[in-house]
């Protein structure tokens, strides 16, 4: 027994051993002939990782596997993928690997396959990209008209399968599919017990009939294969949770396919309608409340070929049905719903769809509509009817939508449209003819492209063929109030095709503040802004329109515009601005130029004019003014300037200063300065005593400056203290940096009295005319300057040029010779430039001192001169600087 045994288990080893180590074997084998099958069959470039073999999985019948199938396609759709599939397997007798080509096919009994994606196109020429098997002769077709393809099981698990009609524009998109069916295709008439479920989509000329919905079938198929005839026997589907059950059968010809279906759905209560809505909107249905019924048949049959469509008569009524969710405080009543799909004669442009009624009622508030719709494959024809009131807030309370913000208002229309979606694509306004009204009334709007909720109190709209004309519009949002008339263009084509919403309208407002669009107060409007922080605000790409401005008041930042006129052209997410004009700093304010929110970030391109601007508040108050010229705001007065600005826009729509470029041209009118403010102008004051720039005189002092890299360059300009000319120019950064040169042409009178008395011994009109360039050097920044100037020099320089002449006028050189030494001095000191700082009453005397000091050490050259000429220039320098003394004489 024990023998018996041994040897029992010894076999079962070999025979386990033999079956895990001779698929190794075949593997060649195996893969010959998987790719000898793809040669035959597939015109098509097909790739696969591996191909495995089994005797253990599927026992006692051999495992065929192929792992990462790919196939892509050939001219016309050449490298595009037709099908990816992770795992096929296939089950079949172990005799079947042994055969060769010359033995006939290889019966497969089981198919199962993992993660297929399958893309199916059709292009606009008509080529399909499945069209890949290739064509076999007559020879062939003999030799395989015996062949059974015996399969009993097969299986699709987390597939998806897409087909595009480019011709057509139809798209059918399915997603998580599972299908499996069990039965025995060799046999002349058997059954086939299949289970399918999926989600699909299907859209037709730009319109979803269905998004996603989820789909099921159980259905038991009968099958007449030797008349390729599929029969409903036992089914029953599901469209979301609407059951529906199948009769008929689906017949393949040469020629195309014969249908013949009946549809209905079993249950005519009304909650099959809610069932039709997808559970995401629907949410629970099972508790809600429903009177009424809802019923949908259908009749599908005829022949489908490539240019013949079955004919359609296809149903959804309901009549005085109702319905309550649980948890809402409101019941929609009275549904009446009246609606047929028809095609009578085949042609698929023969299809239509008439909705005679679609019918509702909440609280006291009654809604009636109608439509037909024809043509809907090609050129779509719309006739629609409105009628009734609807009061918005009531939608939360019938249904349970989640909104992501409330909607509250009352909207009442009476409409009456008939168009074709060509001419809602192409602005063709001749081809819509509207007749009706429709007005809102306290409807309050939010959105994530603005913070603060806008309230409609009062909106009334005339339809009329082509266009829309406002006739009253009255809005509030934050501390803002809008009212607007105008007229619309193609607001069907921007409801309904997404296209450009156009129109002109005037505007007007008591109070306008760009603050209640552009910044958020965070306690009032957290619940409706829905943009980043990070996100710079949009002008809206769908918009083109004129919009005639005037406001009374328009508060941007902390500034106040008065009586705002102008025009703004809307296009593109860009807006140009025409002849803006307003009131502020108690001048004139000019605008014209555009901002673009195009790019990702917002650009402005402005030529700004004012006219009498107030120097001390504008400056003030202006940003971009104060870091233009910081020093102006110390300035009192008037000022004209004409400024030209492009450059960034931040998140809030401030310039972006480190952007900006331009340039400006400004005018001072009747000033006044205060000095004794500006770190500047002090610690000039303290180097050049003898200027008071309290006093300067501005009056119309003009200046240029350019800026661009956050850096201001300004051109030369002059200014006036008294007799004293002052040339300015240099540049400073938006930083509060400085580099600045003021050049002082100073009278000579002004370097106090020793110079003063050198002046008046010479005794010559000429003399009064010197004035000497004192080059004030100012860098730093504008809190702590660093002030310089090259008065020392300028100062010694003028004291040895009078020295000179007084000589020249002591040795008797001549009148001649004087003047020529003075309009020397004069012309050489109006181009000295060059700066030391130091005290000037100091200075002066020091450098005289230094002179005079020099007068009696210093040797004369001149071996021509007498020493009774030379004794005497000395005695009279002696005196000129009251220097020289009289000796004490006994007599």
């Amino acid at each position: 027994m024990k023998k018996a045994l041994k040897i029992i288990g010894l076999t079962i080893l070999i025979i386990l051993a033999l079956l895990l180590t001779i698929p190794f074997t075949f593997q060649g084998q195996i893969k010959e002939m998987v790719k000898r099958f793809i040669n035959q069959n597939l015109n098509a470039q097909v790739e696969f990782s591996d191909v495995s073999l089994s005797f253990i999985r599927s026992f006692p019948q051999a495992y065929v596997g192929v792992s990462d199938l790919v196939i892509t396609n050939f001219e016309p759709f050449k490298d595009e993928t037709l099908a990816t599939v992770k795992n096929i397997s296939f089950t079949m007798s172990v005799k079947e690997l042994f055969k060769k080509a010359s033995d006939g096919p290889v019966v497969v009994n089981s198919i199962k396959v993992n993660e297929a994606m399958l893309t199916l196109k059709t292009d606009k020429f008509g080529n399909e990209n499945y069209d890949i098997v290739k064509e076999r002769g007559e020879d062939s077709a003999t030799e395989s008209s015996g062949f059974a393809f015996d399969v009993e099981d097969y299986v699709i698990n987390k597939s998806a399968f897409s087909y595009v009609d480019e011709a057509s524009n139809m798209a059918i998109y399915i997603t998580e599919l599972n299908h499996s069916g069990h039965g025995i295709f060799s046999a002349d008439a058997s059954e086939l017990d299949t289970k399918s479920e999926a989600n699909v989509s299907f859209s037709m000329d730009s319109t979803n009939y269905l998004s996603n919905n989820p789909v099921k079938l159980d259905a038991l198929i009968g099958m007449e294969l030797n008349n390729n005839k599929y029969t409903f026997k036992e089914n029953k589907g599901f469209i979301n949770d609407l059951p529906l059950e199948f009769q008929g059968y689906v017949q393949l010809l040469e020629n195309g396919q014969d249908i013949d279906i009946v549809f209905e759905n079993p249950e005519s209560h009304f909650k099959s309608f809610l069932a039709v809505i997808p559970k995401t909107y629907s949410k629970n249905i099972e508790n809600v409340h429903t009177t009424g019924d809802f019923k949908v048949k259908g009749i599908i049959k005829g022949m489908v070929t490539d240019e013949t469509i079955p004919t359609l008569d296809i149903s959804i009524t309901s009549n005085n049905a109702s319905f309550k969710y649980p948890d809402l405080p409101k019941r929609v009543e009275n549904i009446t719903i009246n609606t047929s799909i028809k095609n009578a004669t085949g042609n698929v442009d023969d299809t239509y769809v008439d909705i005679n009624a679609l019918n509702f009622k909440i609280d006291n508030d009654v809604f009636k509509s109608s439509a037909t719709l024809k043509n809907i494959t090609k050129n779509m024809l719309v006739s629609a009817n409105l009628d009734g009131v609807i009061n918005l807030a009531n939608i939360t309370k019938v249904y349970p939508v989640e909104l992501e913000n409330q909607l509250s208002g009352i909207l009442k229309g009476k409409l009456n449209t008939v168009f074709d979606m060509n001419a809602i694509e192409t602005n063709a306004y001749e081809r819509i003819k509207n007749n009706g009204a429709i007005s809102v009334t306290d409807f309050v709007f939010s959105s994530e492209d603005i913070v603060n909720p806008i309230h409609i109190s009062q909106a009334d709209m005339t339809f009329n063929p082509g266009t829309v004309t406002l006739n009253n519009f009255k809005a509030r949002t934050g501390d803002s109030d809008l009212n607007a008339t105008g007229t619309i263009k193609n607001l069907f084509g921007f409801l309904l095709s997404d296209n450009t919403l156009k129109g002109n309208f005037n505007v007007t407002s008591n109070l306008f503040k760009i603050s209640d669009f552009m910044s958020e107060d965070k306690e009032k409007s957290a619940d409706n802004k829905t943009t980043s922080d990070m996100e710079s605000l949009k002008i809206p790409a769908f918009l083109e329109c004129m919009i005639t401005a005037s406001a009374n008041t328009v508060v941007y930042d902390n500034l106040n515009l008065k009586d705002v006129t102008g025009k703004l052209y809307i296009k593109d997410q860009q807006v140009w601005l025409e002849n803006m004009t307003s009131s502020i700093f108690d001048g004139a304010l000019s605008i014209s130029g555009d901002v673009s929110t195009k790019n990702e970030v917002p650009t402005f391109n402005l030529n700004l004019g004012a006219d009498g601007f107030d120097i001390g508040k504008s400056f003030k108050e202006m940003e971009l003014l104060q870091n233009i010229a910081p020093i102006a705001k110390l300035i009192q007065g008037k000022i004209n300037t004409n400024l030209k600005l492009s450059g960034n826009l931040d998140n809030e729509f401030s310039p972006d200063l480190k952007s900006i470029s331009g340039d400006a041209l400004a005018q001072l009118l009747t000033t006044k300065i205060s000095a004794d403010q500006s770190q500047i102008l002090s610690k000039l004051e303290g180097a050049l005593s003898f200027v008071d720039f309290d006093e300067l005189d501005l009056k119309d002092v003009k200046t240029h400056l350019s800026f661009a890299n956050g850096k201001v360059s300004v051109k030369p300009f002059d200014l006036k203290y008294k007799d004293i000319g002052i040339t300015v120019s240099g540049s400073h950064g938006f930083d509060k940096t400085v580099d600045y040169n003021a050049v002082f042409n100073v009278p000579a009178k002004y370097l106090g009295s020793e110079v003063n008395r050198l002046i008046g011994k010479i005794n010559d009109a000429e003399v009064n005319k010197i004035t000497i360039p004192v080059t004030a050097n100012i860098t730093g920044n504008f809190t702590s300057p660093n002030v310089k100037t090259d008065l020392t020099g300028g100062v010694k320089n003028l004291t040895q040029q009078l020295i000179e002449i007084e000589k020249q006028k002591l040795l008797n050189q001549g009148k001649d010779k004087v003047k020529d030494l003075i309009s020397g001095v004069i012309g050489t000191n109006n181009t000295k430039t060059d700066s030391v700082k130091q005290n000037q009453a100091d200075v002066v005397k020091d450098v005289l001192g230094d002179i005079v000091k020099g007068t009696t050490t210093k040797k004369d050259t001149d071996s021509t001169k007498s020493g009774t000429t030379v004794n005497n220039v000395k005695a009279a320098l002696g005196n000129l600087f009251g220097t020289a003394k009289k000796k004490d004489t006994v007599k």
